[in-house]
């Protein structure tokens, strides 16, 4: 497995795009959303850790960078990496570029805490994911 996982594309339609022409912000958030879902997906057996254990991850952060504004047509792709893993949390980055250009379009730094379904609060990474998670390091 890469480092570096696509976890989503999309095409940009007209109504993703503002009065200037370009998509909105709101839909940045709305794809690298979707992208972090299925970053998940690409580790095998940690979604099903996390349900043995009743967790979740929930994101606690974002930072998002807009660098090269994307237009109706154009087709995208996300990818994701992790970058940090700590007690409860871990950080990935999230890199959107125009699928036919290669050209950077944004990118996006996720925090998401380790979260107890039962009790409703944050708790520790268990250690069977940090060992899965600590070879991804990008």
């Amino acid at each position: 497995m890469t480092k570096w996982m696509e976890t989503h594309r999309a095409v940009i339609h007209p109504w993703f795009c503002d009065h200037l022409g370009h998509m909105n912000v709101r839909f940045y958030a709305h794809f690298f959303d979707d992208a972090g879902f299925h970053i998940w997906n690409h580790i095998d057996g940690a979604q099903a850790l996390l349900k043995q254990n009743g967790l979740g991850v929930v994101v606690a952060r974002t930072i998002n960078n807009f660098i090269n504004e994307v237009n109706e047509g154009e087709l995208i792709i996300i990818k994701s990496g992790f970058t940090r893993l700590g007690t409860k949390s871990l950080t990935y980055t999230q890199v959107m570029e125009n699928a036919e250009t290669k050209k950077q379009i944004a990118t996006q730094e996720a925090v998401e805490v380790f979260f107890d379904l039962t009790h409703r609060k944050s708790t520790n990474m268990p250690e069977e994911i940090r060992k899965m998670l600590i070879s991804l390091l990008v």
